[in-house]
């Protein structure tokens, strides 16, 4: 026992240091405000409370004053990182359990003050000890319950600073709980107990002093709702009576060594709680049956809509883009680990744009078809796929269209449409949630709800960003309106010329200034036409039969002078289009091809036909292009990876095809190349001859 109580002496001294470094580091870098204040009276406290049991011994009148001043210490040190959000300070209940607290510990102070007086009367000294360790247990309760709910207030990004003095404070109380639950069970000071709490406060000094390191800002939010207290505080109160019950039959089952299987009990069980408590499955647990059983709704919907709103309108410029915001936003609700956002495209294809917190999901590049957005958009529905995977969905041929990769991924929940004046604006795929549980009709209403407000807010982005394309287009007009002027006084000139040639063609000097006139605006109008070649457009004509191997041979020839083009593929692939616009759109692709690509690295034109589809792809082996740029920027006008482009010739290329019923693919590899694929209704030789001849009858 004497080793024991040396060793504790020595823990003493040792954390004494650790907290009067802690408040002189406070003190000489005072940035932090009140709450730094408050760490260092705290620590000071401490200090006062470890020099008050290495002078007079533990337990003893003047080491329980100062036990009570360090409590109280750090309880004022919580309440000030509290009241850094000032909504959150005012919270009743919060105010009356600090208030309750404080004035127990004076209680304790003022029993221990006046225990002196009765040195010479047992039974009244006797009721003055179980007294002041009643109030030492009642204090110790409170304060776990207030180390929990400071836990849970801070803010997401601040738990990682905050949590290691809160698992400091929380062993602290968890052992003075222990310590007088065990002296009030067996009317006797446990000096073990006493003496492993010094080798204890080792342990949180060093705590605090990595947490005060780390946390420079104390940021917190609104505290939780008083039910959780109360939950909170009756799981230790069930605690302290599980730990009394197993003492007491300790003690009546007579076991020899007595001390040391209580300090095995209260150190296993200690043990198990600080493994369960922090779990986030058993807290998930905890909420659904308390909302399941003590309230009528399942959200708290004020408190829901407040986080819903802040994480999407966020002002912080270092947040996230709005998409992983409207994931996340969603995921909140029903406590989902993660999502994925899903956006239509022109064909109405559902593609992956964003997701949060679940980077371990493998997603086609196709990852809905047109049937599952109609579907979608339709019904606003909800998806739930449990039900689709038990054969219980919700909508008759519901599960027919489900995407098969959502089906056959365990971890895919539900999918929540988002609906915008009845369209549908994309779809967010929910992660199954730690605590798996079936949507009931509520997560229906409030997913449903969240939805419309996030398609609202997605729709006027994309409404933003249409508005800053047109004003571009509308610039880049203005720029070229000179351009235009001079093209009209050309053909004045033109026009001139011809008019007058009917009546001077034979005078020799009229022909002589006419063909001068011709050869300046000829060279004119070439430089204009090369200046507007991306928007130089003809008479347009219908879709009909054209060979791609044809048009694919015409561009290599035209461009081979300046890049080596290799053109390979069927010379039979026919396909329905305007020639002029798809030689137009092949010729934007190839040169693009051609620009990304070294100068000896040859470009390859490729036809082949695949079903009922003509497909003509172009190859390069250039420098590529990442999936952030193609998702966000390659077809979108303006955006260019060329210092001196404008962005325009993929965006165009596209419309163009698109024109003709077909569609452009893209898989790139940065470092690698690029593949374009133009894909068009394809049209065999029997139908065009078939064609001709009900022309000809």
């Amino acid at each position: 026992m004497p080793s024991f109580a040396l060793i504790g002496s020595l823990g003493h001294i040792v954390s004494a240091f650790l907290f009067a470094g802690i408040a002189t580091w406070v003190l000489f870098h005072p940035a932090g405000g009140m709450q730094r204040r408050g760490l260092a009276a705290a620590s000071l406290a401490t200090l006062l409370w470890s020099a008050s049991v290495l002078g007079q011994g533990e337990p003893s009148v003047l080491a329980f004053v100062f036990e009570s001043l360090r409590n109280f210490t750090w309880l004022c040190f919580m309440l000030l990182l509290l009241v850094h959000e000032r909504r959150a300070a005012w919270h009743p209940a919060i105010i009356v359990l600090y208030a309750l607290l404080g004035s127990i510990i004076l209680l304790e102070i003022a029993v221990d003050l006046i225990t002196p007086g009765f040195a010479g009367s047992p039974r009244i000294l006797e009721a003055i000890a179980f007294v002041s360790i009643v109030l030492r247990m009642t204090v110790a309760i409170g304060a776990l319950v207030l180390v929990h709910n400071l836990y849970t207030a801070a803010a997401p990004e601040a738990r990682w600073g905050i949590r290691l003095p809160m698992a400091a404070l929380a062993v602290m109380w968890v052992f003075d709980l222990n310590l007088y639950t065990v002296a009030y069970l067996t009317q006797n000071p446990v000096d073990v107990l006493f003496s492993v709490r010094g080798i204890l406060m080792v342990v949180i000094a060093g705590m605090m002093v990595l947490g005060s390191r780390r946390n420079t800002q104390w940021k917190m939010r609104v505290s939780r709702a008083i039910t959780f207290q109360s939950l909170s505080l009756l799981a230790i109160g069930g605690y302290l009576v599980v730990m009394m019950l197993v003492v007491r039959a300790l003690n009546l089952a007579g076991i020899p060594n007595i001390q040391l299987a209580q300090i095995t009990v209260i150190v296993g069980m200690s043990a198990l709680g600080v493994g369960l408590l922090p779990s986030r499955r058993l807290r998930a647990w905890l909420k659904v049956k308390l909302l399941k059983h003590f309230f009528q709704h399942r959200y708290d919907y004020r408190v829901e809509w407040l986080r819903f709103t802040e994480t999407l309108g966020r002002p912080d410029k270092n947040a996230a883009p709005l998409d992983e915001r409207v994931v996340k936003a969603i995921a909140d609700i029903t406590e989902s680990p993660g999502g994925l956002l899903l956006l239509p495209d022109e064909a109405g294809m559902l593609t992956a744009a964003a997701r949060w917190g679940w980077a371990a999901l493998d997603v086609p590049s196709q990852a809905g078809d047109r049937a599952f957005t109609d579907y979608c958009e339709r019904s606003g529905r909800i998806v739930e796929l449990d039900g689709v995977r038990q054969g219980k969905a919700a909508h008759a041929g519901e599960a027919a269209i489900v995407p098969e990769w959502m089906v056959a991924t365990p971890r895919v929940w539900a999918a929540v449409p988002l609906i915008h004046f009845e369209r549908l604006v994309g779809v967010v795929v929910l992660e199954r949630p730690l605590l798996d549980r079936m949507l009931d009709w509520e997560d229906f209403d409030l997913l449903r709800l969240a939805g419309r407000q996030v398609a609202s807010y997605l729709a006027e982005a994309r409404g933003q960003e249409e508005l800053l394309d047109a004003k571009r287009f509308d610039e880049f007009n203005r720029r070229f309106a000179f351009i235009m002027h001079d093209i009209k006084n050309l053909v004045s000139q033109l026009t001139l010329v011809a008019r007058n040639a009917e009546r001077h063609a034979d005078n020799p000097q009229f022909r002589e200034d006419m063909v001068a006139t011709l050869k300046n605006s000829v060279v004119k109008m070439n430089d204009l036409l090369a200046r507007l070649s991306q928007h130089n457009r003809g008479r347009t004509d219908e879709p009909r039969p054209v060979s791609l191997r044809s048009i694919a041979d015409a561009i290599g020839a035209n461009k081979r002078g300046g890049h080596p083009i290799a053109v390979e593929g069927r010379a039979d692939v026919l396909a329905l289009a305007d020639p002029l616009r798809l030689e137009q759109a092949i010729a934007h692709l190839v040169q693009n091809a051609i620009d990304a690509s070294a100068a000896d690295v040859p470009v390859t034109i490729s036809i082949e036909r695949r079903e009922g589809d003509a497909i003509l792809t172009i190859s390069d082996r250039g420098k590529g292009m990442s999936a952030e740029f193609i998702r966000n920027r390659l077809f979108r006008p303006f955006a260019s990876t060329k210092e001196s482009g404008f962005g325009i010739g993929a965006y165009e290329a596209r419309a163009l095809i698109a024109a003709m019923n077909g569609r452009v693919e893209v898989a790139s590899w940065e470092g690698r190349g690029s593949r374009f694929s133009i894909i068009l209704p394809a049209i065999t030789e029997d139908a065009v001859a078939e064609g001709s001849r009900k022309l000809a009858s």
